[in-house]
């Protein structure tokens, strides 16, 4: 049928010209008609599926339908497996997945119970998981999910790196870190290395004793001065060392909230040696920078020795075997600070603090 402009009713607006008004009409018919054309070369061919319609949990679904049943059994789940395919653009998320919400969850839970030999605190870990997933989101939980489940298994063999109380799956580590891991940290800290010995020198003068700030922690010479206990804030302390406090709080990676981090001066007496021994976890590294250190004094993780300097820091991951010996005079003192480990997501941060909470 040929169209011409009389056929069309026109508003009577000679300004706008009639070429340029029949241009536009021909232009949306143009449109149309292709539109048109691509809904209907897009509807599904009887037989086939379009594997990009299909989710994730649907091929997974697809796979142990067709791969753990016998019997009739089988026979009745490879009917349904062929149907389903048969039927285009159908979600194949099984019903579990729909009861939990989203298919993601699939990787993170488990149908399997918690291992019931499980410690304590094993158990009152998972439970805050839980819990703070019942908060927040499953989302990026399922290494923390991973290392609570394998916590035992890791607790029953030797080897030189076991935290004793998480292990998080999946994490790169060495004994010593490079300064890159944490760059802008440690050269803050070295930056103020002068008067954080200052503000040592001067609670240290005042005498090592409980009353005044100090925790003794053995018959070796060894003495620490906490700015931060477990996540806590140590007021009084901290008000004795203000420029230490807010170096402190300059730091971008420092574990200030959940009972895994800690911050305080550490000081070791001559010939003084501390056994082999493993740190909590392996989320965090622990920031070392020397304010007193004797030359005969190192310190050996995972078999690697390594020596303090002063003025200068050590990123030391503890959760590997480590030993101290100081053969020297005059004690050895460090300012340790505990940083998130540089491979520990800012997800999995959240909710180890939320699960390592001082108030749980």
């Amino acid at each position: 049928m040929h169209w011409t402009m009389t056929t069309l009713p026109l508003p009577p607006y000679a300004e706008l010209g009639v070429h340029s008004l029949s241009g536009l009409l021909w232009t949306v018919a143009l449109l149309f008609l292709w539109h048109c054309y691509r809904m209907g070369s897009d509807l599904p061919i009887p037989g086939h599926t379009h594997a990009g319609k299909l989710k994730s949990g649907s091929r997974r679904s697809m796979m142990s339908r067709g791969g753990s049943c016998a019997g009739t059994k089988c026979s009745a789940r490879s009917k349904l497996s062929r149907s389903d395919q048969i039927t285009p653009f159908i979600s194949m998320e099984t019903e579990e997945d729909e009861e939990q919400g989203q298919g993601y969850l699939t990787s993170v839970l488990s149908h399997a119970l918690f291992p019931t030999q499980a410690s304590a605190e094993a158990k009152k870990l998972y439970a805050a998981l839980q819990e703070y997933a019942k908060r927040y989101s499953w989302v990026g939980m399922g290494r923390i999910h991973k290392g609570l489940r394998e916590q035992v298994r890791l607790n029953d063999h030797s080897a030189i790196q076991k935290p004793h109380l998480f292990f998080l799956p999946d994490v790169p580590s060495v004994p010593f870190f490079p300064r890159d891991a944490h760059r802008h940290d440690i050269e803050v800290l070295e930056a103020n290395y002068p008067v954080i010995l200052a503000e040592f020198q001067a609670v240290y003068q005042r005498g090592i004793d409980s009353k005044l700030g100090w925790t003794c922690l053995g018959p070796k010479g060894q003495a620490v001065f906490p700015l931060y206990s477990a996540g806590v804030c140590v007021a009084g302390n901290c008000r004795s060392c203000p420029c230490t406090y807010r170096t402190l709080l300059s730091l971008r990676t420092f574990i200030s909230s959940n009972s895994l981090g800690s911050a305080g001066f550490w000081l070791l007496g001559p010939g003084a040696t501390l056994g082999s021994s493993y740190g909590p976890t392996n989320t965090r590294l622990r920031c070392h920078l020397g304010l007193q250190t004797p030359p005969q004094c190192e310190l050996v993780v995972g078999g690697e020795p390594q020596c303090w300097s002063e003025g200068h820091c050590l990123l030391v991951d503890d959760s590997f075997l480590y030993t101290v010996s100081h053969k020297d005079a005059g004690p050895r003192v460090i300012l340790s600070v505990d940083l998130w480990h540089p491979n520990v997501a800012a997800a999995e941060r959240q909710a180890l603090d939320f699960m390592f909470s001082p108030d749980l």
